[in-house]
C-alpha cells in the first residue's frame, strides 16, 4: 500500500502537526500527515481565537519564518485586538477571533495545494524503531509505513480520558476517540511518561443570550492583522464580542456540586493550566472574589454557537446549566453540549534535544502538548520548529535552532528542553529576557532572512522584510538628520505639557521625549512631506517610531542580559526565605521554597520561575 519511504512522517494534524507537515513539504521532503480524521485538521479544540499575551508574538514569529497560522488567522478572522496598547511596543499582543469552521478548513485548503503533501487517515498505534533509530509507524489496520523522521504531535489524544461530572469515557476531544499504543510503545524503550489535564466551557445557542444586560467588547478601530505578507487584508468589518460576570450566586451553586466533581473527588489526579483554571478551581483559589469575568465569544461569521470564555469546567453538567443561568444575559440559555476536562499522555520535554528531537531515539521529534504545553500557539510554533528539523536531518544539514534573544520560540523550547514542566506551560512575555528586542511588530527582521537561508521562507518574504527594514531606517535617519526650531516645536510641545525648546535640535530628540507620539510628529510639515514623498506605509511609520522611541530601552536591556549571563553562578544562602520577596510571583517563591537550588543558574532553570523573577532574587541578594 506504502511502497516508498517517506522523509518525514507527521502524527496527528491538530496546529503542531499541521505546521510541522506544512515545513517539512514546503523544505522539499516527501512528506505525509496522518491522522485520525482528515475532517478536523487544526482544529480549534477550546477557544475560537489565536495570539494574546506573548501568544502574538509566537504567531508573528511562526508567520516571519513562513509558517501558515497567521495567513489562516487572517483570512477567518472575525475580530482583531492589539492587546496592551497603553504600555510600551515590546508588550503589545495582536490577538484575533475567528471563525472556526473556516480555520479548519482553510488550513486544510492550504495543505492540499502544498507540493510534496500526502494525507492518510487512520489512527498510528505504534512506531518502527531499531537500534534506536526511527524507521516508521504502525497504524491500526496494521500497515507499516516506513520513514527516515517521524514528527509525533499527538495532542490531548494519548489515552485521552474525558471528565464531566461522575462521568468518564475515553476520548482525544468531544466527539472523538483517544489514540492507544503510543505511550505504551514508547514507555517500553525508555521514555518517561507523565498524565496532565486541561478543560474547555460549554458552548451554548447564542439565539438564547440577552446581550442587552452584557458589556460590549469590540474590536480595533484601525485593526491590523498577523501575516507581514501582503496575501491577506485587515478586516473591514468586525463582529462584536460580549462581557459578563459571575456573582456570589452563581458561585454557590457551583459548590452545591464540589463534591461531585472529578477535580475535587480525586478521579483526576493530573495538574491543569495554572493560568487557564476552571471556574471551580477559580472560585476554590480566589475564595474572596465575589465575581468572575466572562468573555461570550462567537464561533463565526453565520453560525449561533457562542464560546464562554473563563467558564472552563469539569462539573456535572446539570450543575453546570444551572450556574450558567444564574449569570446576567444567560438566564433563558440552551447548551450546544456540557464543558468538560480531558486527562492524557504527556512526555517531559527534558527527554528531547534543542531541535525537538528525542535523545533516545534518532529521527523522532515530538511537538505540541505531549511536551507539556498548553495553547494553539505554543503547539504550532513547536510543529514548526520540528518540521524544519526533521526536513534538515533527513538532507544531512545544521540543525535550525533559535536562541532566546532571537525569538520566544526560542524561549519556549529552551525552557522546555532546560527546565522542564509538571503543569501546562504557556508563554507569557515575563518569560523573555529579551523581550524588548523580541517584539511582534520586528519579528520579520529577526527572522525572515534566517528562514530564508535553509530554504523555508520565499524570497517574496525576504524582499518585503528587507523593503520595511530600510524604509524604516531610512526614516529614523531622517529623524536623526532633519533639524526643527523652537518656533515650530513648542507650540506641540506645550500642548504635551513637555518643556520647550531654547533653539534648535534635531527630531530625533524631539521624538524621544516620553509625551511625544507620532500623531504629535505627524504635525510637522516636513515630517508629513517625507512620508508622502517616500509612500511610506503605517507598518514603517511605526517601526521607525519604535526605534526611536526605545532605542535608550534596548541599548540598557542588552546591557542588563550580559549582567544576568555573569552572575548565573552566584551562591544562593541556603535557608534563604523566599517568602520575604514582595514583589517576586506567588508562582516563583512555592518553587523555590520546595526545590531549594542551590546556584543561581539552577533557579533560572526551574519551570515557572521567569527571568523578572530572577532579577528580583539578584537585587534582594544585593547582586
Amino acid at each position: 500500500m506504502f511502497q516508498e519511504v517517506y522523509d518525514v512522517i507527521v502524527v496527528g494534524a491538530g496546529h503542531a502537526g499541521s505546521e510541522a507537515a506544512a515545513a517539512a513539504a514546503n523544505m522539499g521532503c516527501k512528506t505525509l500527515l496522518v491522522t485520525m480524521s482528515l475532517q478536523n485538521i487544526a482544529q480549534m479544540s477550546c477557544n475560537p481565537a489565536m495570539g494574546g499575551i506573548a501568544k502574538g508574538q509566537i504567531v508573528r514569529e511562526i508567520d516571519a519564518l513562513g509558517g501558515y497560522s497567521g495567513i489562516v488567522s487572517d483570512k477567518t478572522a472575525i475580530q482583531f485586538k492589539m492587546l496592551n496598547k497603553s504600555k510600551g511596543p515590546a508588550m503589545w499582543s495582536p490577538r484575533v477571533q475567528s471563525d472556526r469552521m473556516r480555520f479548519a478548513e482553510t488550513w486544510r485548503l492550504m495543505l492540499e495545494q502544498t507540493p510534496n503533501l500526502d494525507f492518510y487517515q487512520e489512527m498510528v498505534r505504534g512506531l518502527l524503531i531499531h537500534n534506536h533509530k526511527i524507521q516508521g509507524i504502525v497504524t491500526s489496520l496494521g500497515v507499516e509505513i516506513k520513514a527516515k523522521t517521524v514528527v509525533l504531535t499527538n495532542g490531548t489524544f494519548l489515552n485521552g480520558l474525558i471528565h464531566i461530572g461522575e462521568k468518564q469515557f475515553g476520548g482525544g476531544r468531544a466527539g472523538e476517540s483517544a489514540a492507544f499504543g503510543i505511550t505504551e510503545d514508547l514507555v517500553k524503550f525508555g521514555f518517561e511518561s507523565g498524565r496532565m489535564k486541561t478543560g474547555t466551557p460549554p458552548r451554548v445557542d447564542g439565539r438564547s443570550l440577552d446581550y442587552s444586560k452584557m458589556y460590549e467588547e469590540p474590536g480595533d478601530v484601525n485593526p491590523d492583522k498577523f501575516s507581514y505578507l501582503d496575501i491577506t487584508q485587515p478586516l473591514k468589518h468586525q463582529k462584536l464580542c460580549h462581557m459578563t460576570y459571575t456573582s456570589n450566586l452563581v458561585h454557590d451553586i457551583l459548590r452545591e456540586g464540589f463534591d461531585r466533581s472529578p477535580m475535587f473527588n480525586g478521579r483526576i489526579q493530573s495538574l491543569g493550566p495554572r493560568y487557564c483554571p476552571s471556574i471551580e478551581d477559580k472560585i476554590n483559589r480566589f475564595a474572596d472574589k465575589e465575581r468572575h469575568q466572562l468573555f461570550i465569544e462567537p464561533e463565526g461569521w453565520d453560525t449561533v454557537e457562542v464560546y464562554v470564555n473563563g467558564f472552563s469546567t469539569s462539573l456535572p453538567e446539570d450543575v453546570q446549566y444551572k450556574a450558567l443561568r444564574s449569570v446576567a444575559g444567560f438566564e433563558k440559555v440552551k447548551f450546544f453540549r456540557p464543558g468538560y476536562a480531558i486527562e492524557y499522555d504527556y512526555f517531559p520535554p527534558t527527554q528531547l534535544k534543542h531541535t525537538l528531537e528525542t535523545k533516545l531515539v534518532e529521527g523522532l521529534y515530538f511537538a505540541g502538548q505531549i511536551n507539556g504545553t498548553t495553547g494553539y500557539e505554543e503547539a504550532a510554533s513547536q510543529g514548526l520548529m520540528a518540521g524544519i528539523n526533521a526536513a534538515l536531518k533527513v538532507k544531512e544539514q545544521e540543525p535550525f535552532i533559535l536562541k532566546r534573544d532571537q525569538a520566544y520560540i526560542g524561549v519556549l523550547i529552551d525552557d522546555l528542553i532546560t527546565k522542564g514542566t509538571e503543569e501546562p506551560y504557556r508563554m507569557f512575555t515575563s518569560r523573555a529576557e529579551f523581550r524588548t528586542l523580541l517584539r511582534q511588530d520586528n519579528a520579520d527582521s529577526r527572522l525572515t532572512p534566517l528562514s530564508y537561508n535553509i530554504g523555508l521562507a520565499s524570497e517574496k518574504r525576504l524582499k518585503r522584510m528587507e523593503y520595511k527594514f530600510n524604509e524604516s531606517e531610512k526614516m529614523v535617519q531622517f529623524f536623526k538628520e532633519t533639524s526643527v526650531t523652537p518656533e515650530e516645536a513648542n507650540p506641540i510641545l506645550l500642548a504635551n505639557e513637555s518643556t520647550p525648546m531654547n533653539q534648535s535640535d534635531k527630531m530625533f530628540k524631539v521624538f524621544s521625549r516620553p509625551q511625544i507620539n507620532l500623531d504629535d510628529m505627524l504635525k510637522f510639515e516636513k515630517v508629513t512631506a517625507f512620508i508622502e514623498e517616500n509612500q511610506l506605509d503605517r507598518e514603517i511609520i511605526e517601526q521607525a517610531e519604535i526605534q526611536v522611541k526605545y532605542s535608550g530601552y534596548i541599548e540598557k536591556e542588552r546591557n542588563n542580559a550580559n549582567k544576568l549571563v555573569r552572575l548565573e553562578d552566584v551562591k544562593i544562602p541556603e535557608h534563604f526565605d523566599y517568602s520575604l520577596i514582595k514583589s517576586m510571583s506567588i508562582e516563583a517563591k512555592q518553587k523555590l521554597t520546595k526545590i531549594r537550588p542551590v546556584t543561581i543558574s539552577q533557579a533560572s532553570r526551574i519551570s515557572g520561575v521567569s527571568p523578572s523573577d530572577i532579577s528580583v532574587l539578584l537585587i534582594y541578594m544585593g547582586r
